[in-house]
């Protein structure tokens, strides 16, 4: 039988990089179960479209993805990375992914994602978030 997922590649090499923004290419590599060069790919893709910023810090790179854009879906702008990443990573996350915030380029730079209510109050629904 096959294996599948169903996350993307890119999907779960973002959400890596969500849960460390220092993380070598080849911890990328090893926490999503693809080679380096497919890693490296994968974040040349994602800087390309904006999704995430590189940064050099000495001789590693930091990554700061920018959690205001919409999901690259022709079809929807609703929601944005940071809102899905918010309910991949939990609430055991340690950071903030807000709309309209990038993500924090230090561990120690965010704070954990509340849990975000609808109009009533029911625990798993977001509220709407007006874009610029």
């Amino acid at each position: 039988m096959e294996s599948w997922s169903f996350l993307t590649n890119h999907a779960r090499v973002l959400l890596r990089i969500a849960q460390d923004p220092g993380a070598r290419l080849r911890d990328i590599a090893a926490a999503v179960d693809i080679t380096e060069r497919s890693a490296f790919s994968i974040v040349t893709d994602l800087a390309a479209a904006g999704y995430v910023v590189k940064h050099k810090d000495g001789r590693r790179n930091r990554y700061q993805i920018q959690a205001h854009l919409p999901l690259p879906e022709p079809a929807s702008q609703e929601p944005a990375i940071g809102d899905v990443l918010a309910v991949l990573m939990g609430d055991g996350a340690g950071r903030k992914l807000s709309a309209g915030q990038p993500a924090p380029l230090h561990e120690n730079d965010g704070d954990l994602p509340a849990r975000r209510t609808g109009g009533t109050g029911a625990p798993g629904r977001t509220a709407s978030v007006r874009r610029r």
